[in-house]
């Protein structure tokens, strides 16, 4: 990159992401696909290059390079991203932005070592997988030490999405607080927004029109605490007999949860959702009367509150991570004072009585779309990358 390149002039962005959202559904890849298109819309030249992405061109100014298959063996795949990599080069972009330690790890020595590198930190991976209990061949050890801990090294600067997952980069991983830019995550205000009544989209998806309705989505894993929220709902059910919660989502512990809502006797008062269409989730949002997040671990920001609230939805979530830093200057009523299932069930009491004051959809989106606003967004990290 050219000292004196104006921020302003179209640049070339080399991003490395992981799967192509939303055929790969997760908050980092719609984080990754919002912003290449975000930095594409700027008229940068973004090429995103990841495992599993789509051969055909999504967009003129994207352009998709598919190092990999998702269904390979890990060692296969990570010799096909280096291998695939080298083969593909052409030319040298203005910044590099990575986004996953596993797949940056095999390229580090082959990326151009003039072009500044930035990392967006989405959470300590080993230490997820660890808690999460996932079955992968790399040991926690091997993730964090030889693979995270590389990768690190070899960055020049780092965006976390919250305040909490910086102290984690600065404290597990030694990165200086010099190196960290603290930039919230995005949400698309034309596409999340509150143009429809609850009444209007309970009918759109056949939700029921007269009771109290939470919703979550979720991928179904312990970290995201919906089995704590499921131990809480049967303690409210006594006084708030017709709440109903849809949750949205897939994941390992399905079954597990589903078992626990029938012992529960919750079996009217629960629906599983299984996998949500992209396009349904602006309408679920709005039909509910409040979204909660009870995480109990790892939540770097919450992508799910500020979809919610740009769609006119209050939310309720636990004291974890980055998700108190957003709806702090909302509603602080609206957080838990821990992550225990007497204080999800003590809160939710207090909303759905009515004994806390929530804010209206217009506060709620109106904050959205001025805190989180994804073009303002976008322009900050391309800030950070291009600095």
């Amino acid at each position: 990159m050219e000292d004196n390149k104006d921020n302003f002039a179209s640049a070339s962005i080399l991003t490395l992401g992981m799967g192509w959202f939303p055929e790969t559904p997760g908050g980092l890849e719609r984080y990754i696909y919002e912003l290449t298109h975000q930095l594409a819309a700027n008229q940068d030249y973004v090429e995103l290059c990841g495992v599993g992405l789509p051969k055909t061109i999504i967009n003129t100014s994207i352009k998709l390079t598919n190092l990999a298959e998702p269904d390979t063996v890990i060692w296969r795949r990570l010799w096909s991203i280096r291998t695939n990599f080298k083969k593909t080069r052409v030319g040298k972009p203005d910044a590099i932005n990575l986004h996953f330690a596993l797949y940056s790890f095999p390229i580090l020595d082959i990326l151009p070592k003039e072009v500044p590198i930035t990392f967006n930190f989405h959470g300590p991976w080993a230490s997820e997988s660890q808690e999460e209990v996932d079955n992968q061949i790399l040991s926690v050890l091997l993730k964090r030490w030889l693979i995270e801990k590389s990768t690190y090294k070899r960055c020049d600067r780092f965006i976390v999405l919250s305040k909490a997952f910086g102290k984690i980069l600065h404290q597990q991983y030694q990165v200086p607080w010099k190196k960290i830019h603290i930039i919230p995550g995005g949400v698309d205000v034309n596409k999340f927004q509150a143009n429809l009544s609850p009444q209007e989209a309970r009918n759109k998806l056949g939700w029921p029109d007269s009771r109290q309705i939470l919703f979550t989505s979720r991928r179904l894993v312990y970290r995201v605490g919906l089995d704590k929220l499921l131990e809480a709902l049967a303690i409210i059910k006594p006084k708030i007999p017709d709440v109903w919660l849809a949750i949205a989502g897939r994941g390992h512990i399905q079954a597990a949860l589903q078992q626990q809502a029938k012992e529960l006797g919750l079996e009217d008062n629960v629906k599983f959702l299984g996998f949500l269409p992209d396009e349904q989730l602006p309408l679920a949002y709005q039909a509910a009367d409040l979204t909660i997040m009870p995480s109990q671990s790892f939540e770097g920001f919450g992508l799910a509150i500020v979809e919610s609230l740009a769609c006119g939805t209050p939310v309720l979530c636990t004291p974890v991570g980055g998700m108190p830093e957003i709806l702090e200057p909302l509603s602080p009523d609206l957080i838990t004072d821990s992550t225990e299932v007497s204080a999800i069930a003590e809160k939710l009491e207090q909303v759905l009585l009515g004994s806390i004051l929530i804010p209206s959809r217009e506060a709620c989106h109106q904050y959205a779309a001025t805190n989180f606003n994804w073009h303002k967004i976008a322009q900050q990290v391309r800030q950070v990358l291009l600095a």
